[in-house]
């Protein structure tokens, strides 16, 4: 258990935390210092360096939520907010698979291709993605430490 915990505590931390960084801290300060011509290649190689971390968290987070639930006994045995975790875990990865393979992937070509608007479009699209999924993280995590308390 403390091993499961862990791990999926420290992905929860790189994905949420990672997305904070870049929608809180990064995006304003390189919305104000760079022009698209700059801007739009930091993101994209911005975005190729940080997904793949994304991409272990979500197996670390399906893995390790799933061995913790059964060793809890199950669906059945675990509370309200573990159910609700689930949800907001589960819609978190529907977004983060659409914004890699469909906004992410048109990004890298137009970059590529020094298309600026086009990558900007996509850069405006996966900007709006990354801030819902900023705040379905910070509720999930929210819940993850007070749920038990609250749905109580």
């Amino acid at each position: 258990m403390p091993y499961a915990l862990t791990l999926h505590l420290l992905a929860a931390v790189i994905w949420v935390g990672g997305m904070f960084l870049a929608y809180v801290c990064l995006r304003p300060v390189a919305a104000s210092l760079l022009e698209p011509p700059l801007r739009l290649p930091l993101w994209s190689a911005l975005f190729g360096r940080f997904f793949p971390w994304v991409w272990a968290a979500v197996v670390l987070l399906l893995v390790t939520g799933h061995w913790m639930i059964a060793l809890f006994g199950g669906f059945a045995a675990v509370g309200l907010h573990v159910h609700i975790m689930l949800a907001t875990g589960y819609l978190m990865i529907a977004l983060f698979l659409h914004l890699y393979f469909a906004p992410f992937q048109r990004l890298k070509r137009a970059v590529a291709a020094s298309e600026w608007p086009v990558a900007g479009i996509q850069l405006n699209q996966i900007r709006r993605i990354v801030g819902i999924n900023l705040i379905l993280g910070l509720v999930t995590i929210a819940n993850a430490v007070a749920g038990r308390f609250l749905y109580a």
